[in-house]
């Protein structure tokens, strides 16, 4: 296993469940997802306790769901109100597990590890998904790959310059030094570009011509999220990496979500301070991200394939992995302080 079991996880985007079951596989678990008739959300392990048929593919009857196969009825709790023979009285044993789940800054979450250890204050902290002042949208990708290669990219943001030349990519990202800091169980990794002309993608932002500071600050928020300050301001506006609010900025939202030891569910976004109450810009600033991330999952999905053909090789560390190697050394950690701690 390559991930933390006992933390929160996003499943999905809060638009993506509605009535109608749907099925996602978390950290290797099969999850049923539905909202009951008061719009709150039910997560239960997507197999009848009969014969296992997925329930995603039940019957929907009220909030209960029956199963497709022999017509066993579950009920939103988890726990069967019917028998395939209706007749027959229910025993207490047949029920389907139930896993917590919270809605919070647009994302559904789901712990799949120990339930009594589920507390929703833990949930990390997309803060900008939910300020005033700020707007949030975005959109999600299935990645053929280990979530942690993801990780890897979002906070050694290098391959900008070659993997996105045409949009955010520019040569000033690799002649600016990085800063890598380890707090507690967050990494932060950092550029501060001072004096630069910006990539088309800020420049058209900001609506200005002219030299300004870029910064780029990535956040590895454990267990799976990487959250990433980003933007540009004039260099007459005096920005710095303590306060740069002056310009344009963007906090690029990623939670990685294992499916397998092989697969992902990358949900993505970008909350913004600007134009906010611009829905048209939204919709096509949620397109060119899209555009951008198509790109990650391209080289990404190449990685992992070129990985198995080469099992006698192994991914080297240089100066820019720093943020990808101390945020990988914690997972592992965190992982296995939770094995010993059982």
């Amino acid at each position: 296993m390559t991930w933390i079991t006992n933390r929160w996880y996003v499943a999905a985007w809060d638009s993506e469940v509605d009535r109608a079951p749907i099925a996602r596989t978390i950290c290797g678990e099969p999850v049923m997802l539905y909202r009951k008739l008061d719009r709150s959300i039910v997560a239960m392990r997507d197999a009848c306790p009969h014969r296992l048929l997925p329930l995603s593919m039940g019957i929907k009857e009220g909030d209960s769901i029956r199963c497709r196969y022999h017509g066993l009825l579950i009920g939103p709790d988890g726990v069967a109100t019917e028998m395939p023979v209706k007749s027959e009285k229910v025993p207490k044993a047949v029920c389907a597990t139930l896993y917590p789940v919270v809605e919070k800054h647009r994302f559904v979450w789901v712990w799949i590890g120990e339930a009594a250890k589920a507390d929703p204050a833990t949930i990390p902290d997309f803060w900008p998904c939910s300020a005033p002042g700020w707007t949030f949208d975005g959109g999600y990708n299935h990645i053929a790959c280990d979530y942690r290669l993801v990780i890897d990219n979002l906070m050694d943001l290098s391959h900008e310059t070659y993997v996105h030349q045409g949009s955010i990519g520019q040569h000033e990202i690799n002649e600016t030094p990085i800063d890598t800091i380890v707090e507690g169980s967050a990494v932060r990794v950092q550029r501060w570009m001072p004096g630069i002309e910006p990539p088309p993608f800020w420049r058209d932002a900001l609506r200005l011509d002219g030299p300004v500071d870029r910064w780029q600050i990535c956040h590895f928020v454990e267990p799976s999220n990487v959250l990433i300050d980003v933007g540009v301001a004039p260099v007459a506006a005096g920005a710095t990496p303590e306060h740069h609010d002056q310009g344009v900025r963007g906090m690029v939202i990623d939670a990685m979500t294992p499916e397998s030891d092989g697969t992902t569910h990358y949900f993505w976004g970008m909350a913004r301070n600007f134009d906010i109450d611009d829905a048209g810009f939204t919709a096509r600033f949620k397109a060119q991200q899209g555009r951008v991330f198509d790109e990650d999952v391209e080289v990404l999905e190449a990685q992992q394939k070129s990985m198995a053909a080469n099992p006698d090789m192994k991914l080297r560390g240089y100066s820019i992995d720093q943020g990808s190697v101390r945020a990988r050394a914690m997972i592992t950690r965190l992982a296995t302080m939770e094995l010993v701690d059982g």
